[in-house]
């Protein structure tokens, strides 16, 4: 199965749609299945969803200290999560010692495509390099320790009402952080959402979608969540049809 020919087929179209540039990918935690779809060298800037692997960096440099994150850390952290606090994401972006503390945690957890700017939410990255740190986050394989991993996990599911849209549209028992940012020069918008949900056939899935060129939020948030679903399903109907798959109830 080429899986990104599977995930481009299902999500194409939604980027067209839509204008601008999208970028989507999915990964089935159980199978390893999945692919992305316009990611061939495409950058974009992260907006909020960097605030990940700013709380990432900071898991890191407790556990290289052997310490637990501070009270003070743990609210920041909270704040820059649940509810995209600008204030404490600078606080804790400080704290890790901006771009290049973000990059050099980045590799300890395997992004190669991802750059830290002056501006965190200017921050430069590609599909692939998002699922490489969900798979940090939500697999057993990570420079982060079950404790941390768990400490991101449990922020990422508490994000508040109004915030919850974006990848959580292709299924439940989701954790997510999203990004948004109007760009000044044009009044474009930039949209995009990155987590972990379970799908309607009982898959957990890591879903990554980047975009920018929107006319408003609102059509921004609409192309992902449509690319989250097209992706997800996607991968489910090819794991199906695949030889010697099960039926899934």
């Amino acid at each position: 199965m080429d899986q990104d020919a599977v995930v481009s087929t299902a999500v194409s179209p939604v980027a067209e749609r839509a204008g601008g540039s999208l970028s989507a990918g999915v990964y089935d935690l159980a199978s390893g299945a999945g692919g992305v779809c316009g990611d061939e060298g495409r950058t974009y800037d992260t907006a909020s969803v960097v605030k990940v692997d700013i709380l990432a960096a900071l898991l890191l440099r407790a556990q290289d200290t052997c310490r637990e994150p501070t009270a003070s850390e743990w609210e920041s952290a909270a704040a820059m999560i649940e509810r995209s606090d600008n204030d404490a994401a600078t606080a804790l972006w400080r704290l890790i010692g901006g771009a290049p503390g973000l990059d050099a945690a980045n590799r300890r957890l395997g992004l190669a495509e991802t750059s830290g700017a002056a501006a965190w939410g200017l921050t430069r990255t590609t599909v692939r390099d998002r699922l490489a740190l969900l798979k940090a986050v939500f697999g057993a394989e990570s420079a982060l320790d079950a404790r941390s991993r768990g400490h991101l996990a449990t922020v990422m599911s508490r994000t508040v009402a109004g915030q919850d849209w974006g990848v959580s549209a292709a299924g439940t028992a989701w954790a997510l952080k999203n990004g948004w940012l109007p760009r000044t020069a044009t009044g474009l918008w930039v949209v995009n959402s990155i987590g972990r949900v379970t799908a309607p056939d009982g898959r957990v899935c890591l879903v990554a979608v980047l975009s920018d060129g929107h006319a408003t939020k609102e059509a921004g948030v609409a192309a992902v969540e449509d690319a989250a679903r097209a992706a997800v399903r996607a991968v489910g109907a090819a794991l199906r049809a695949a030889p010697g798959a099960t039926s899934t109830p």
